[in-house]
């Protein structure tokens, strides 16, 4: 992402898939014209990855000076530990209880690398305080706040955020396992300023919307759990019916209930791999609320022409009224495709 110089993604950012020339007319087919309900709503996301995110590797003191036994295995940020001596790993906690008890005898571990498997021996060392340590920092899980962007009824399926899940410190894709999807409340919005991005803050309510089955680069994919919800349907525009003007967000500032605000389509990128809408923040009521676009608005649905058009995915940090989007034909695209594969 050079080419942008402050730019924060609500989790972080990633670039869009850019849908093949030869099969878009296929992928129009099942995406334009169809109706959806509108987002527009908070959720709460609780994802587990595949195995153990290897955030960082790091050296620690010892006696002997500075050691990291997870670089002198090869372990690299971003690998995926899937196993350790052929048994399959289950949390963090676990794979930290080893280390600790290893009483610095090596142990094997199998590791995803660029969806490759390897082999690596770590041999754990004691650091200062007699404690056996691996040299390196680990995820198993991710949560978050973030916007509804629509319900296909035909698919019994949601999505949302219009980006993926990533780690925080490296902008890697976190590996699904498993993860829920549950309604969330806005209690307060710690406002949008240049150079500082605000948040939405509130809880999850336990009230369960599905499970999680996809973690991509164009959001968040799930089934539903019971009913849809009831809510206003609209038809997913085409690409080619997008254009420069007034249009609005529909998102959530307070309580779970979305309230549409108005914006302006500034730019429209079709054949952009990374980003599709630029939109401006016009509503002086959104403003004087969130300050522009604050963390957990991605993937608020925007809706031009009575048609949704696209999701908010990231916000500018220098100019925080001004964001990104997606559109909302490759999403539904993207949801086809994965609830077909289901």
């Amino acid at each position: 992402m050079k080419r942008f110089l402050k730019i924060l993604i609500i989790f972080s950012l990633l670039a869009a898939i850019l849908t093949p020339t030869l099969t878009l007319a296929a992928d129009e087919e099942k995406a334009v014209g169809n109706k959806v309900y509108l987002g527009g709503e908070a959720f709460g996301i609780k994802m587990f990855s595949e195995g153990l995110f290897v955030v960082r590797t790091e050296s620690f003191e010892n006696g002997n000076g500075a050691h990291s036994p997870a670089e002198n295995a090869g372990i690299k940020e971003n690998d995926i530990i899937i196993s350790t001596n052929g048994n399959k790993l289950e949390s963090s906690m676990e794979f930290k209880e080893l280390i600790e008890n290893s009483l610095g005898e090596k142990i094997q571990l199998d590791i995803k690398r660029n969806n490759k498997l390897i082999s690596v021996e770590l041999i754990p060392e004691q650091d200062k305080n007699g404690v056996f340590r691996a040299g390196m920092w680990i995820k198993d899980s991710a949560a978050g706040l973030g916007t509804i962007t629509f319900y296909s009824e035909d698919l019994k399926a949601f999505c949302g955020l219009g980006h993926g899940i990533c780690e925080s410190d490296t902008n890697a894709l976190m590996p699904l396992s498993y993860g829920d999807a549950e309604s969330a409340n806005i209690t307060s919005v710690t406002k949008s300023s240049a150079g500082n991005v605000g948040t939405l803050n509130g809880y999850f309510t336990g009230d369960k919307i599905g499970k999680i089955l996809d973690n991509n680069n164009e959001g968040v994919y799930g089934t539903i759990a019971d009913s849809m919800p009831n809510k206003t349907t609209v038809e997913i525009a085409s690409k080619d019916e997008v254009v420069k003007g007034d249009a609005y967000i529909y998102t959530t500032v307070d309580g779970n209930a979305p309230k549409p605000y108005k914006i302006k389509i500034t730019k429209i990128k079709k054949n952009d791999t990374e980003i599709n809408l630029v939109i401006k923040i016009t509503d002086e009521e959104l403003i004087e609320t969130t300050g522009g676009i604050v963390q957990g608005m991605s993937g608020s649905p925007i809706v031009q022409n009575n048609k949704l058009v696209g999701a908010v995915t990231h916000v500018l940090v220098d100019n925080v009224d001004m964001g990104y989007g997606i559109f909302a034909e490759s999403m539904y695209e993207n949801m086809c495709d994965i609830c077909t594969a289901e």
